[in-house]
């Protein structure tokens, strides 16, 4: 027996040696796992775990060699040279992320440990605001008086404290009220049985719902797959921390810990979410039983109003699906944020508001204007109303607040504004008479303008006064176009003379569209009538010139063909002509069908260009062809030999817009012309006969 105990004592003291071994060639080095936001997926700090690289056994777990450092009184050392290694390591580490470090049961006794931490700090310049010290329940069983001097102590000078593996020791609420925690850690024994353990998933929901009735931030350990992750973030639990997030890594393995994890894009969960988790999560930050927050989460997404729960320390603790719409921000991201975090653009305005009902005070539609955070829009307007949340003793606990989005209606209210400040203006600066009358056609309104027109009232022309001004030869067909239209319900436009104030008649024209109800029956109409003597002058002097050009057209002894560009096709032609062609000339048809080459060859032959149509060619070359002599054949079979100069017509631009054909009759003289060449032809033949 006692040869055993000499071997147990000779291994103990040979592993004792190894750690010291192992500690002055620094092998026990930190590892960082990842702590990570539930809502967001984003990186919040790292718990920092021992490992012992031993040169023959490999990577050696805390487990086996830490409880050989408390036995041997090397716990000191081995914190000293774990904190500065990690604290070298923090240099790398952005500062807005925190480190957890675990206080064992032997620590924890040990006065002189908030002195080391304090030195080790300053000495790498580590702030120990970034430092979390994790304290399990169990090194708060024994010897508590110094436990709490200690932990109190670390907390004063600077670091924050965690309640590590909440829910596995004793007298749990005890410590919670002694001392002043910061953080409380779910076991991961709970949080790995949550997905198919009842039991498990009702005492994290009461750890989560107790930390956060005591405003700490809750951890959850142990999360090793999305659906626990989704679970925990419905219940409120504010951090994530196990195998989904990753594994714990050395300090070389940082740099790309903090690539992934510090991307502000939103990071797809490694596996997919549940449908029920994907429709509603999360809808609160407190955990409450399932059936009553289904029942409270119905009602609250339900209705058309943006709807919030603040704390008293203006900090989200719930959002409706509708308010995170109206903000353009995903519900999850509001959830333990800060209003003037969220919303910085609003939070000045409605702060004011936010500290009365802090007070108890409550304010009531309250019209807030903001610049919209959706860069298409300029600006957003709510209608806002704050009332406090009072507990049984009339306590103020938080704000509840709710918003209605009144943008549209303020537009259309600003819209309607200025389009009665515009068609005020437009009615004052329009040279146009704007007037109105009921379903019966009696006038109801008439633009002041009348009156300087015509020199009757308003008055007068209300009561029926307006024929009096419409000349006698026009009012018949007036009043008789304006009875039609009450009648039928259809537009009405009539042309008509008035007698100005100075005696002169001028055309007008009035026009009316009637307003039709739902019912399709005309309950207003509304008209105009503009001035148009000038129009009506120079269409009578235009059909003047017509008739004269007209004349002068059909009087031509040349026959004329006005044709347009590119298409050929004919616009008008003079009588001349028709009688040459022998045919009636079709508008709208093609030169092309009357004035055809003598003859196929004609096509290609230089003398009548390119296509053997002087038009065409005129057209396209932009100059005069011809004359041309044609043979044009006849529908009785009889032909006839004509000229034809064709002239290019410009516009403004100078581009070729039409085109003139002249036709001329040369038959008579080509057919004598003919006769003569046969007779000197026939003379030409006997005179060689007689030689």
């Amino acid at each position: 027996m006692s040869s055993l105990r000499s071997i147990f004592v000779a291994m103990a003291a040979e592993e004792a040696n190894d750690l010291r071994r192992a500690l002055d060639q620094n092998e026990i080095i930190p590892y960082f796992q990842p702590l990570v936001e539930l809502r967001t997926g984003l990186l919040s700090g790292f718990e920092v775990l021992a490992r012992w690289q031993h040169p023959l056994r490999g990577l050696i777990p805390p487990n086996e060699f830490i409880p050989l450092a408390e036995e041997t009184g090397l716990n000191g050392q081995l914190t000293g040279n774990l904190l500065r290694a990690v604290f070298a390591a923090a240099k790398n580490i952005p500062c807005h992320l925190t480190l957890s470090v675990n206080i064992s049961l032997t620590q924890l006794t040990d006065f002189s440990l908030p002195k080391h931490i304090r030195v080790a700090a300053e000495q790498a310049c580590f702030p120990l605001s970034r430092l979390i010290l994790e304290i399990t329940e169990s090194a708060l069983v024994s010897n508590t008086e110094h436990a709490y001097r200690i932990a109190t102590e670390l907390k004063e000078q600077g670091s924050r404290l965690a309640l590590d593996d909440f829910g596995t020791g004793y007298s749990s609420l005890r410590h919670l009220q002694s001392l002043p925690f910061d953080e409380l850690k779910i076991d991961a024994s709970f949080v790995r049985s949550m997905s198919h353990t009842r039991e498990s998933r009702k005492i994290a929901a009461a750890i989560v719902g107790l930390g956060n009735s005591l405003s700490l931030t809750t951890v959850a350990e142990g999360v090793e797959n999305q659906s626990i992750a989704d679970m925990l973030l419905w219940l409120g639990c504010d951090l994530g921390q196990g195998w989904l997030y990753g594994r714990a890594v050395p300090p070389e393995q940082l740099p790309e810990v903090l690539a992934t994890r510090l991307d502000p894009s939103p990071q797809p969960p490694s596996e997919p979410r549940s449908p029920a988790a994907s429709s509603t999560l999360p809808l609160r930050l407190e955990a409450l039983p399932t059936q009553r927050l289904a029942q409270l989460n119905a009602i609250y997404d339900g209705v058309p109003v943006g709807l919030c729960f603040v704390d008293c320390n203006l900090r989200y603790v719930s959002v409706n699906k509708r308010l995170a719409e109206m903000h353009h921000i995903p519900v999850a991201a509001h959830l333990g944020r800060y209003i003037s975090e969220v919303m910085p653009a609003v939070f000045p305005l409605c702060q004011p508001y936010l500290l009365r009902a802090l007070k108890g005070i409550a304010s009531t539609d309250l019209e807030i204007c903001y610049p919209d955070p959706n860069p298409l829009n300029d600006k957003r307007t709510h209608l806002i109303s704050f009332h406090p949340a009072c507990d049984e003793v009339d306590e103020v606990i938080g704000i509840s607040v709710s918003v209605v989005d009144i943008t549209r209606r303020k537009q259309a209210e600003q819209a309607l504004i200025e389009s009665e400040d515009h068609f005020r203006h437009t009615v004052e600066l329009n040279p146009q008479v704007p007037w109105t009358a009921d379903h019966h056609g009696t006038i109801l309104d008439v633009s002041a303008r009348c009156e300087e027109i015509t020199g009757i009232s308003k008055h007068e022309m209300i009561h029926g006064g307006w024929p009096k001004i419409v000349h006698p030869d026009d009012l018949p067909a007036a009043i008789h176009r304006w009875t039609r239209s009450v009648r039928t319900g259809r537009f009405y436009d009539s042309e008509y003379r008035i007698l100005r104030r100075d005696g002169v008649w001028r055309w007008m024209r009035s026009r009316a569209t009637p307003r039709i109800d739902a019912q399709g029956k005309v309950i207003r109409w509304y008209g105009n009538v503009e001035d148009i003597d000038d129009r009506k002058r120079a269409e009578e002097a235009l059909r003047r010139s017509e008739a004269r050009l007209q004349a002068v057209f059909d009087a031509v002894p040349v026959g004329l063909v006005i044709i347009e560009a590119p298409n050929g096709n004919v616009v008008m032609s003079n009588p001349r002509a028709e009688y040459i062609l022998r045919s009636v000339i079709v508008p709208s048809s093609l030169i092309d069908d009357y004035c055809r080459p003598p003859d196929s060859y004609a096509h290609g032959n230089p003398a009548y260009g390119e296509s053997g149509y002087p038009l065409a060619d005129a057209i396209l070359s932009g100059q005069s062809t011809g004359p041309r002599e044609h043979l044009c054949h006849h529908s009785d079979g009889t032909s006839t030999w004509i000229s034809i100069t064709a002239v290019p017509v410009f516009d403004d631009d100078g581009k070729v817009s039409g085109g003139i054909v002249t036709i001329q009759d040369i038959d008579e003289e080509k057919r004598k012309m003919q006769t003569l060449s046969d007779l000197n032809s026939v003379l030409n033949m006997k005179l060689q006969t007689h030689r």
